[in-house]
């Protein structure tokens, strides 16, 4: 039973993945961070090597099963494929109606996560100090890139797959807003609802190709450096709070595919300068409660995945 439980768990966990990286801004690699799976989630896709070939050529397929944590990442991928598919329209429906409260519940889901994550640190230092507020600055300078017009060629969409499959398992910024950046996110969540085999296999492939190299990158230096890579993760998660910000003003706009003006250019500002600048009500009270909702559920799974690895 406590096997189907954990089961259960982590498809739940996978489907927060998959939820996180539908937002511009929020990253599944802190929710698998949070909930304590992310050294798993990354130890198995590095067992996709030489070894894993070799077995798959040899038609050894139990042992390849073993060899790559079959069971953890199905069940993983399951919950992610899930949520991307039943929530994608959901989110864009709140995206567009009622943003102000769904970033601020992003926010303290962020801002929470990355104070939780701190307390993986047994042995502080300079550096691991050091690397909280340049995490954090290297995130936000990467918040402020301006989004770019980009071909709608196969190859580039290949090539934004693998550069957005690595910031999916990276805590703070998403894949989602790698896309964005790129000019690909709108294509992307297209070809999701619209179901496009072609456009979500080409994309799919760079996700393959970009995970499997990145992921040994992240993986050795938690081995190596682990007190410095989780202080470094946790500022970038902050300094990604930049780009969530619920209260922004718009600088100038773009046309989209569908031939609707989007915001293109924004600006942070306060809650108490926003009806002035926008015309519209912050919702603060709103977003308060939205803010904390995000962070008691993000202490809530970590308290389960806390107290089911002390059993």
């Amino acid at each position: 039973m406590n096997r189907l439980v954990d089961y259960i768990l982590l498809y739940l966990k996978g489907m927060g993945m998959g939820a996180a990286d539908i937002v511009p801004g929020v990253s599944g690699g802190s929710i698998a961070l949070v909930t304590k799976i992310y050294e798993d989630l990354l130890d198995s896709i590095r067992s996709f090597d030489l070894e894993a070939l070799q077995l798959l050529l040899s038609l050894r397929l139990k042992a390849l099963w073993i060899h790559v944590n079959g069971h953890f990442l199905t069940t993983l991928v399951a919950g992610i494929i899930t949520s991307i598919f039943t929530l994608s329209r959901g989110i864009t429906f709140l995206m567009e109606n009622h943003p102000i409260p769904l970033w601020a519940f992003f926010c303290g889901l962020i801002l929470i996560s990355a104070i939780i994550i701190l307390r993986d640190i047994k042995k502080w230092n300079l550096l691991a100090i050091i690397a909280i507020p340049l995490g954090a600055y290297l995130a936000y300078l990467i918040t402020e890139i301006p989004p770019i017009s980009s071909p709608e060629a196969w190859w580039f969409t290949l090539i934004s797959g693998s550069i957005a499959i690595c910031a999916m398992i990276l805590p703070g910024i998403s894949g989602s807003f790698i896309l964005l950046i790129l000019g690909q996110y709108e294509n992307v969540l297209a070809a999701v609802n619209e179901k496009d085999v072609l456009v979500l296999g080409v994309f799919a492939l760079g996700c393959i190709i970009g995970l499997l190299s990145f992921s040994r990158v992240i993986y050795w230096l938690l081995k190596n450096f682990h007190s410095i890579t989780i202080a470094f993760l946790s500022g970038f998660m902050l300094g990604s709070i930049n780009k969530i910000w619920p209260w922004k003003k718009v600088l100038s706009y773009r046309m989209s595919s569908k031939g609707t003006r989007e915001p293109f250019v924004t600006e942070n500002i306060g809650p108490h300068h926003f009806l002035a600048e926008t015309g519209q009500e912050p919702q603060f009270l709103m977003a308060i409660l939205a803010f904390f909702v995000g962070v008691i559920i993000v202490v809530g799974i970590e308290r389960i995945a806390y107290s089911m690895s002390h059993e």
